[in-house]
């Protein structure tokens, strides 16, 4: 099993039931996340998309191609956050991780715990050598919960993400290496 108890949450793989609660969390977050995860955003604007959302991603998930956990409140379910293993290359066995967190969850250490127990997992059981974090340079929180996480900042992607209706943003490119 994927899933991930953890004293405050806990991390599952997207399934077929978060539906309404990947709604809710969309909806009550989409200002707060849409510059960077716009398709995300996109693709749950209504119960309708985001039932189309997790069945398409609960696939991805089973067949390899790209999983998204959920952090959830173990009390009454709803999600808080969101964490991808994406942009997986297992020939060079490396993939890219992001995140976000719920505006009301932010700053309390729940998207640091997460992208560690998600990193291990991809080390451990996707036999991952390097993960890779995206971030741009005023998303303070983001590159905190990198570093925090032991990842290294590398360099400076040029015009790597566009957000809607801005142009292309630089974006710092930070790396974990497996080192087992």
């Amino acid at each position: 099993m994927n899933s991930f108890q953890l004293p405050d949450f806990e991390i599952n793989p997207i399934s077929e039931s978060d539906g309404w609660r990947l709604c809710d969390f969309i909806s009550a977050n989409a200002d707060y996340i849409k510059r960077y995860f716009p398709k995300t955003v996109a693709a749950n604007l209504n119960p309708t998309l985001s039932n189309i959302f997790v069945l398409e991603k609960t696939a991805e998930f089973i067949s390899g191609k790209e999983y998204i956990f959920t952090l959830k409140e173990p009390e009454n379910r709803k999600i808080i956050g969101l964490v991808y293993l994406k942009k997986l290359r297992r020939a060079a066995k490396e993939a890219e991780i992001a995140y976000c967190i719920s505006y009301d969850h932010h700053n309390k250490g729940f998207a640091t715990l997460a992208v560690k127990t998600i990193s291990e997992w991809g080390f451990n059981k996707q036999e991952l050598r390097r993960l890779r974090i995206i971030a741009h340079k005023s998303n303070l929180s983001s590159i905190t919960v990198a570093e925090n996480c032991g990842y290294i900042w590398k360099k400076t992607l040029l015009k790597e993400h566009t957000p809607p209706n801005e142009d292309p943003l630089n974006m710092e490119l930070y790396i974990l290496e497996n080192e087992r």
